[in-house]
């Protein structure tokens, strides 16, 4: 069961009656953090949910893949089923996260809440030496992401190119409100889950190699 990648409208949580467990959740609850800047600026950890969900309340998401996994126990054969979810505000925050359960709409719900808990920041701007146009429609610079077998590399292409790329990497990228950029893969990029986590780990050094004030302008 691959590649049933759709998109899935989330049943909207009840945010009046959360009741924060860290100190971030407690000062986002009070009022006291309103921007989701303000958390990666200050360098906090997101533990909740629910926090994303008020500091980002416009929060699409995709469901990238659903597989069945075995596992072999001394009772018999187990098997679940595991799920890739990719949510963003297409302007600028992505997220990918993962789930396993016996049912596929918990092991969705799984992904979905992991996904929030690994937002990250994505730097946009124009770094393509044929455009110049100053505006957030790609990548400031050429990055590449990494993991297990598979590597994929992004590059900043002209205002108007579109996504160059499969349609993982496509659904992905239009979350977090990237435009217009070719793309490399090497590797076993037949594996969805390692290609998609490839794609989000070139996203995210985005954010890690510049400097906090700078992405925040």
């Amino acid at each position: 069961m691959r590649r049933r990648q759709r998109r899935r409208e989330r049943e909207a949580p009840n945010l009046d009656e959360w009741i924060p467990r860290t100190r971030l959740g407690k000062m986002v609850k009070e009022g006291e953090v309103t921007s989701i800047d303000e958390v990666f600026v200050s360098g906090l950890r997101i533990s909740e949910s629910e926090i994303v969900d008020t500091l980002l309340p416009n929060l699409q998401e995709e469901v990238i893949d659903i597989n069945l996994v075995q596992k072999q126990t001394d009772a018999g054969e187990k098997s679940r089923f595991k799920a890739i979810v990719a949510v963003g505000n297409r302007d600028g925050y992505i997220g990918l996260g993962s789930g396993k359960a016996r049912m596929v709409r918990a092991a969705i719900e799984k992904a979905s809440t992991n996904a929030r808990l690994n937002v990250v920041p994505v730097k946009r701007g124009c770094g393509s030496w044929q455009c110049g146009c100053g505006k957030n429609h790609s990548v400031p610079f050429q990055v590449e992401g990494r993991t297990g077998g598979v590597r994929v590399v992004i590059i900043p292409g002209p205002r108007g190119l579109g996504p160059v790329a499969s349609e993982v990497a496509k659904t992905i990228l239009g979350l977090a409100g990237v435009k217009d950029l070719w793309t490399r893969s090497y590797g076993s990029t037949r594996t969805v889950p390692s290609f998609a986590y490839a794609v989000f780990d070139a996203l995210k050094k985005t954010y890690e190699l510049i400097t906090p004030t700078d992405w925040v302008k």
